[in-house]
């Protein structure tokens, strides 16, 4: 089919067309559709983490009574996850998957608040505290990865050019490592993000906002992915959710630097639910086989 044919308005004769795109909308060029229908789900993708920002911004504006603002996040953040599982905008191996991100991101915000550390800290007095870390912050690290999880689904992502699976978790761990060893021995995340480079730099995620298939190279969707949390991580610092040390006694921007932390993050949790759905792919292959 020609680009001629492909951007008329025939070429989506007999599409079922979604709940978001209303009847005047449909005569318009279908780049224009595939922009819209991409807007709409990665928005539906960001409902957990955009509904966790506006907690922390609200925490700060309403009265609580005497419910520290640490421990309301928190309440609320697990009645958000409730609601997505019970009305069917996660499922419940989802909800497994974010819940081992709720704990491997709880235990780097514990390791990084520690006195002898101090890379952040949070001030306020909660009674969900974990050494000095609170429960919800876990939360923000499964933030990421219930987006990932709900953009795979919504957007029809697959991968190609991947790297063997015991590559890319080897690279993961090394990466999730460094986030601690870096204290002590000194921080590798620029020879990391070297060989990062090296492995993903054939890989192509691919994605279907509604008829066309699009695509982008993976390490380029890393660092986009980190520089929309670190443009969130600026609204929840201003808002009190955590503080750098620059920003104790007046706010202040997160250092740029932080960008390659958050999309080396980024690269931990993407392995991680890589890694899950290809497994899944896998098996639902050796069922059909089977049948």
């Amino acid at each position: 089919m020609s680009a001629i044919d492909i951007y008329s308005p025939h070429y989506l004769t007999g599409y079922a067309y979604p709940w978001y795109m209303p009847r005047w909308m449909r005569s318009l060029p279908l780049p224009l559709l595939e922009f819209w229908s991409f807007g709409i789900k990665e928005a539906l993708s960001c409902i957990f983490a955009v509904s966790f920002f506006l907690t922390l911004a609200l925490s700060k504006l309403i009265p609580l009574g005497g419910l520290p603002r640490y421990d309301f996040v928190l309440l609320v953040a697990l009645a958000v996850q409730f609601a997505l599982v019970y009305y069917g905008l996660e499922t419940k191996k989802e909800l497994m998957a974010i819940s081992l991100f709720h704990l491997l991101g709880l235990a780097l915000e514990i390791f990084k608040t520690a006195p002898g550390i101090g890379s952040w800290s949070y001030p306020e007095f909660a009674y969900t505290k974990v050494f000095g870390a609170p429960l919800y912050s876990g939360f923000m690290h499964a933030a990421v990865a219930s987006y990932m999880l709900q953009s795979w689904r919504h957007l029809s992502l697959r991968l190609t050019g991947y790297p063997h699976h015991s590559v890319a978790i080897a690279l993961a761990a090394a990466i999730y490592l460094n986030f601690f060893t870096h204290h002590f021995i000194g921080d590798y995340r620029w020879p990391l993000t070297f060989i990062l480079i090296a492995i993903f730099c054939r890989t192509k995620v691919h994605f279907k906002p509604m008829v066309r298939e699009f695509w982008m190279p993976l390490p380029l969707a890393f660092l986009l992915i980190g520089f929309f949390v670190w443009i969130a991580e600026n609204i929840a610092t201003l808002f009190g959710g955590w503080q750098y040390p620059n920003q104790v006694s007046n706010w202040d921007i997160v250092h740029l630097g932080k960008i390659s932390s958050w999309g080396l993050l980024v690269v931990i949790t993407f392995v991680i639910v890589a890694e899950l759905k290809l497994f899944s792919q896998r098996k639902e292959n050796e069922n059909k086989l089977t049948d």
